[in-house]
């Protein structure tokens, strides 16, 4: 894949995942612009050769292709709607990328304006949490025109290795909804399996070597069990955005008039440990609540 580092990139939101997002870029020898609110999580890309800005507007007015994986849908709606968000200052003629997991229905309205702002938008939420980042082997869904996804293909391929397009604006944010409906009912097994393991009196480690490359295999239960036996409950992606990605698809799932029991009840059990204060834990301290419990 050839990749075309004469343009200029903006990056906001240097994250658990931003930061290493970010970090491919630069090591692929393209200029980046980056914004945080919280200047001292930057200071590693900013050392490493990184154009800090103080603002969103100037970011946007001295980049080609900006790039977005902030919190929440209001975050988003802020950094691109607001009048110093980037649609109001971007360059006609540049690329946006949001890679925030937010409402599909944002991501057409975004499509929408930058549009008649001469401006190509692409909604591109990622899966991989912080493990993914830093290896650059995200999973990329994305919606937008097709033109645009091929364009922008060979900066997306620094960030991820599976990178799909699924079709018009919002479809990527449709396809990482499905994504977080499998995830939400894994976890819960993954927990579950780990907490029984060791209740019986087995050791989780070895129940793990059994049982991850057979039926069980998933992602989770061979890169998240292992921390939840070590107790490490650090976070690789935080609860409260999965709390914030399951309400989108219960919303989105109502509207549909599908059923997901499966995924209510997961999201209800990640509000618990939220309640109690720790929102800011990796998504595999379900098996903390767990634990806890009996």
């Amino acid at each position: 894949m050839t990749v075309n580092n004469t343009k200029t990139i903006g990056f906001i939101g240097i994250g658990v995942m931003g930061k290493s997002m970010a970090t491919h870029l630069l090591n692929a020898g393209y200029t980046t612009h980056i914004y945080n609110r919280t200047k001292s999580k930057a200071e590693d890309l900013i050392s490493s050769g990184a154009i800090w800005h103080d603002d969103v507007a100037s970011l946007a007015q001295e980049s080609d292709i900006i790039i977005t994986i902030v919190g929440f849908p209001n975050d988003v709606e802020e950094v691109y709607l607001s009048d110093s968000g980037i649609l109001n200052h971007a360059k006609a003629g540049s690329y946006v990328i949001d890679m925030t997991t937010s409402k599909p229905s944002l991501a057409v309205k975004i499509h929408e304006l930058a549009k008649g702002k001469d401006i190509q938008s692409l909604d591109a939420p990622v899966s991989g949490g912080d493990i993914g980042a830093k290896s650059g082997e995200l999973s990329i869904m994305c919606g937008g025109d097709k033109s645009t996804f091929d364009d922008l293909l060979p900066v997306l391929g620094l960030m991820g290795k599976n990178i799909v397009y699924q079709g018009p604006a919002g479809s990527g944010q449709h396809c990482k909804m499905c994504n977080q409906i499998v995830i939400s009912g894994t976890m819960m097994g993954v927990c579950e399996s780990m907490k029984y393991a060791k209740d019986s009196g087995l050791d989780p480690a070895v129940v793990l070597d059994s049982i991850e490359n057979g039926a069980a295999k998933s992602w989770a239960l061979s890169n998240l069990a292992p921390r939840m036996i070590q107790g490490d409950f650090d976070p690789g992606f935080y609860i409260k955005h999965f709390i914030k990605d399951m309400t989108i698809a219960v919303e989105e799932s109502d509207a549909m008039g599908i059923r997901v029991d499966g995924l209510k009840l997961a999201k209800s059990l990640y509000e618990e440990i939220d309640s109690k204060g720790e929102g800011l834990l990796g998504t595999q301290a379900l098996y903390k609540l767990l634990d806890e419990s009996s």
